[in-house]
């Protein structure tokens, strides 16, 4: 049978909506894909365009200025026998231009074989004092905390500081601290303000290590 006119007329017009409907709904899934697109394109390119965030300015740190005199400060200078002479010119060669916060003094006299550091005066002297050995049990004094005749009390204590062996005695004003363990003795004195004493050896400890040699024997409690 023949189709009428008026059938073949229908059909297109009844597909027309759907091709419509498939080309809004494609247009809007394209819309709703390119605009996270271009929100991320966008982004990044500001972020690219955008300065730098300044970097924080650091705070300044409190800095401790010890006060301190310059002027020369008085020690002895006993003569000394050559190889000490020469020892003790190779340690002060060697000692640091400050220990700690204390900067080095000039001293009266020899100093070859003295130094000083800060004020109230931190003193380091080479030589010229007797070498400190274990007292004899017998010797006066050997069973105190303090020296006599030059010898060490069989109860008094020795402190390793980076390789030096100390010994340490209490004065009025000030800690005198000895190095026992090498072939020139060396001496420091800390005064009272500096307190605890032994902080303030280590880099004289180091001058020492690298200048004087060790002694052949050393008081019990130096090894190790």
């Amino acid at each position: 049978m023949t189709s009428s006119p008026a059938s073949d007329e229908s059909r297109p017009a009844e597909s027309a909506p759907r091709r419509d409907r498939s080309t809004r709904s494609a247009a809007l899934w394209a819309t709703l894909i390119a605009a996270p697109i271009t929100l991320v394109v966008a982004g990044f390119t500001f972020a690219k365009l955008a300065p730098p965030a300044p970097a924080a300015t650091p705070s300044p740190s409190a800095t401790v200025v010890r006060p301190q005199s310059t002027a020369p400060v008085e020690m002895p200078a006993p003569v000394l026998a050559q190889r000490p002479a020469t020892v003790c010119l190779a340690l002060v060669s060697q000692l640091p231009a400050s220990v700690r916060d204390l900067q080095q003094r000039p001293v009266t006299a020899g100093a070859e074989q003295n130094a000083a550091y800060g004020d109230p005066a931190l003193t380091v002297s080479c030589g010229g004092m007797p070498q400190l050995e274990l007292c004899p049990s017998s010797a006066p004094g050997a069973s105190t905390d303090q020296p006599a005749d030059g010898c060490i009390p069989a109860t008094g204590d020795v402190w390793r500081v980076n390789g030096v062996c100390w010994y340490p005695v209490q004065e009025d004003d000030a800690a005198v601290l000895t190095a026992v363990d090498r072939e020139v003795p060396v001496r420091v004195k800390v005064p009272k303000a500096y307190d605890p004493p032994l902080q303030w050896v280590a880099q004289i400890s180091d001058a020492i290590v690298a200048s004087v040699p060790s002694a052949e024997t050393a008081p019990a409690g130096c090894s190790g």
